[in-house]
């Protein structure tokens, strides 16, 4: 007769026995998602997870009586109530577009490339000097919103008699989504030339460009491109992310320390903890799922992603100094961001070659704006430096990290003196650092 310690350790032996059968159900369900992409929001993978598992109960169960023959459905029935909740939408799958801002009207334009944006302009508020070409803002993402914060800055440009115009990419904000495999980098410059060729434009029939981020990077491929940079006066590439795919793949360092990993968690909701969202968002980044996936649709992880999904990437955009004072860039009401969009853009920018010898052809005068404590990738700026002949002057720009008009202190009028100096062609508030010459020595001092 068995002892209870010997009852114990064949329950025990059973409980593990039993784990491992769920988890190597879960893990198989999960091979299968990445498998089939995800197809019929993950119920292909489902259906055959359970119906393999259920076989290997039956077999298992064969020689068993019947009320014994359901114990090896037990961990089966398990799995699948796991599982099941990653094929459960938990929000609407049809897109949700913030609503309106109070502060600025927004309009909706179609481009001649078939995207159809939301537009936000400011015209010059100042009853002063106006200045007669239109600036125009690229915001970062690729495939965003623009922030509250970013809105305010455009706000200060007008006051100083900027006619500025800004618009949220295809997909982004309260724009309309393309079908994911038009998400392209060169779509974007498309977007670009068109929108620009919607303006009611003033002297010479160009606009000036601010590209930030991201919309750097869009900025600079325009600047490659002979007939998108007819249409530009002047531009201003602001921490840009990758050029193209060699300098997407450098490996390089960082500037001066961020505010990642000192400032405090962000607070809300994440779709990270809910299983459909964590399983979608966590494969795609892994690359094991495509940004169209049949997972989950372009609309439903718009909806589904918050502010705090970007977790700490929002504290590296900040000095270390400015850890506990980091400004909310947003209202929840206005965030977007389409996950699967920005991966796809991203993805098309790593496969495309060298623009270098197009870009060394640029003629449009360009201004680089450097931030101290920027979590950009070094190299990814100095590539832009030292292959555009036409940059006149480099501001290096102290005491702010990669997002560089950010409220805090006098930091927006400092952006903003820097920006309107290279406009207006008068003398830089900074010193023209560093220069193409200077760039070894600026990476190799890790500034």
């Amino acid at each position: 007769m068995p002892t209870s310690a010997t009852r114990l350790v064949r329950f025990i032996g059973r409980l593990l026995l039993a784990l491992a059968a769920v988890a190597t159900l879960v893990v198989v369900f999960l091979a299968l998602i990445a498998l089939t992409d995800g197809a019929g929001s993950g119920l292909a993978a489902w259906l055959t997870t359970i119906g393999v598992g259920a076989v290997l109960a039956m077999w298992r169960g064969r020689r068993r009586t019947w009320p014994a023959r359901l114990v090896p459905f037990l961990p089966v029935v398990v799995a699948a109530a796991l599982t099941a909740a990653v094929c459960i939408p938990t929000v609407p799958t049809a897109r949700r577009y913030p609503p309106a801002l109070p502060f600025v009207v927004t309009q909706h334009w179609s481009l001649a490339t078939g995207s159809r944006v939301a537009v936000y302009h400011y015209p010059p508020a100042n009853h002063g000097t106006r200045h007669p070409i239109p600036l125009v803002y690229l915001n970062g993402g690729p495939v965003r919103g623009i922030s509250v914060l970013d809105h305010r800055f455009l706000q200060l440009l007008a006051r100083q008699g900027y006619d500025v115009y800004t618009y949220e990419q295809a997909g982004g904000g309260r724009s309309d989504p393309l079908p994911m495999g038009q998400y392209t980098i060169s779509r974007s410059v498309r977007d670009l030339a068109a929108f620009i060729d919607r303006l009611d434009k003033g002297d010479k029939g160009k606009a000036d460009i601010l590209g930030f981020s991201s919309g750097g990077a869009v900025l600079t491929r325009a600047l490659a491109e002979p007939s998108v940079a007819a249409r530009l006066h002047r531009a201003i590439i602001a921490e840009p992310g990758p050029m193209d795919g060699p300098t997407a793949h450098i490996a390089g360092h960082q500037g001066r320390k961020s505010a990642r990993g000192l400032a405090p968690a962000p607070t809300g909701p994440r779709s990270t903890h809910v299983p459909r969202y964590a399983v979608a968002f966590g494969l795609m980044r892994l690359g094991l799922l495509t940004p169209d996936t049949g997972l989950i649709g372009q609309a439903e992880g718009d909806n589904a992603f918050t502010a705090a999904d970007l977790g700490s990437d929002t504290a590296s955009a900040y000095c270390a100094r400015d850890a506990h004072r980091i400004p909310a860039e947003n209202t929840a009401q206005n965030f977007s961001f389409s996950p699967a969009a920005s991966l796809r853009v991203e993805q098309t920018v790593k496969d495309s070659p060298s623009i270098a010898p197009l870009l060394r052809q640029s003629r449009t005068p360009a201004m680089l704006m450097i931030a101290e404590c920027s979590s950009q990738v070094r190299q990814w700026e100095t590539t832009v430096l030292a292959n555009d002949p036409a940059i006149q002057r480099t501001q290096y720009m102290p005491g702010v990290g990669h997002h560089m008009w950010n409220g805090l202190d006098d930091n927006n009028d400092r952006a903003a003196a820097v920006i309107t100096a290279f406009l207006q062609d008068k003398p830089a508030p900074l010193p023209n650092s560093p220069t193409r010459d200077e760039i070894p020595t600026f990476l190799r001092d890790h500034k």
